[in-house]
């Protein structure tokens, strides 16, 4: 049976889509599964970076796919687990050098061979994003509990749905409690109400994400951390696993002003 082809997209950029691929493919991988994680951002790569494994890049994606290469020779290893790898993005072309047609046949070739193949969508909707979606059977949508977040994640869900993607599920990331009882931050039960796709994660906010993204280890190798405990609950999930999740309720003072926003109040 072939493999799990999944994008994790947002719309808006620096939600964490890149730090969330690096750590679910990891986590999935420390599982005993195998994982192969794409750099669909072509022009501004980062999750090698993520990784740790900037200095082993040879080929990328695009060389893949024009034919200079192997699908072989542009896999790189984990430098951990033997049975996670990364297809990194070019950094001197642009995102008009790969059309979806071409991003699906590598997306079906990979899924022949490995459990998980996980696509790192860049921000925006345009070329990028539609060769990103264009492979995958599953959408994981990252947003934080800010406003132009989650209305980017509303028009994104929308698209997403336009292409036939109907399997979608939300990432809420950097989640402050505190902040939450305070009335200062919209409430998980919030965001999910405005979205109205099914929840597979929270994710805490925590500086313990920024140092492991610059050491280049995916923070799920930390066993004490609680960001590290949520995404291996959020590969537990993708699994089948019925690992609840606990919402808060805290209704804030933020929420009749978000509603007015989308129209909803």
């Amino acid at each position: 049976m072939p493999g799990k082809t999944i994008v994790i997209t947002s719309g808006k950029g620096g939600v964490g889509k890149t730090t969330t691929v690096a750590n679910l493919g990891t986590a999935l991988a420390m599982r005993g599964l195998s994982v192969v994680m794409i750099d669909a951002d072509i022009g501004l790569r980062n999750l090698d970076v993520v990784m740790g494994l900037e200095n082993r890049i040879v080929y990328n994606v695009v060389d893949v796919i024009e034919g200079r290469c192997r699908l072989e020779q542009a896999m790189i290893r984990d430098r951990k687990i033997n049975s996670l790898y990364l297809i990194p993005a070019a950094q001197t072309r642009d995102k008009d050098s790969v059309m979806p047609e071409a991003m699906k046949r590598l997306c079906d070739q990979l899924a022949e061979n490995f459990d998980y193949v996980l696509i790192d969508c860049p921000a925006g909707i345009e070329q990028g994003f539609r060769n990103a979606i264009a492979g995958a059977q599953k959408a994981l949508i990252v947003t934080t509990p800010e406003v132009s977040a989650i209305r980017d994640a509303d028009r994104v869900i929308g698209l997403l749905e336009a292409n036939m993607l109907k399997d979608i599920h939300l990432i809420i990331n950097r989640v402050n409690q505190k902040m939450i009882k305070r009335g200062d931050m919209m409430s998980t039960e919030d965001i999910c109400s405005l979205l109205s796709i099914p929840l597979i994660g929270i994710i805490p906010e925590s500086e313990e994400v920024v140092i492991s993204t610059n050491r280049g280890v995916p923070l799920v190798h930390d066993r004490k951390s609680q960001v590290a405990a949520a995404f291996k609950r959020i590969a537990g999930r993708l699994e089948g696993e019925n690992i609840p999740i606990p919402l808060d309720n805290h209704e804030g003072s933020l929420l009749s002003k978000v509603k007015k926003i989308f129209g909803a109040g």
